[in-house]
């Protein structure tokens, strides 16, 4: 078991060093920039968009998430971020198309920005991880299904969340801790 903890670990640490900041900072200045923001995802990509719009919005950004019942309407000067390994997911590729329609941003992360829903982005940030479809030009990994480009996408997520927060520092716990669930 401890090799493989260390596999994994090693894993990711690998994949987020290839990753280009440059990329990164992009999303985070579209991020503060957006009236609001909307992220989409399918299966464990879509649960790390959860986890991602969580923080964000205990970071007292105005974020939603696609498909939940409570989710307005997108509208000009929004920013609707997609996780997608491969970056052609069909709903995915849908709710891009929408957006750009009204005249909403658009971000994707994925492993493939040269996919169809990277042409309609404004931004992408590129996780180069294996996915499901294990392409040759995608790492090695012993793990099953696109979980590397899962937990990739969930760290630099975090990560960009850490740089927004510092862009603005200053009570930082005490409003996360606000914001923070008091109904458990």
């Amino acid at each position: 078991m401890e090799h493989i903890i260390k596999t994994i670990g090693n894993e990711i640490n690998e994949v987020l060093q290839k990753v280009d900041p440059g990329e990164t900072e992009v999303l985070a200045n579209e991020i503060q920039h957006a009236n609001r923001i909307f992220i989409a995802g399918t299966g464990r990509s879509g649960l790390i968009g959860k986890v991602f719009a969580m923080r964000l919005m205990h970071s007292a950004y105005p974020v939603y998430v696609v498909g939940e019942t409570i989710t307005p309407s997108i509208e000009s000067g929004d920013l609707l971020v997609i996780i997608s390994g491969s970056g052609s997911t069909g709903s995915l590729k849908q709710y891009a198309t929408k957006a750009k329609e009204i005249d909403a941003r658009v971000a994707l992360i994925t492993t493939n920005k040269d996919s169809v829903i990277g042409g309609l982005s404004d931004c992408s940030v590129r996780i180069p991880a294996a996915t499901k479809k294990r392409l040759e030009s995608e790492p090695d990994t012993i793990q099953p299904l696109g979980s590397q480009f899962d937990q990739s996408a969930h760290l630099l997520l975090d990560a960009i969340v850490v740089y927004l927060l510092q862009q603005h520092p200053g009570g930082q716990e005490n409003a996360l801790n606000k914001k923070h669930a008091n109904l458990e």
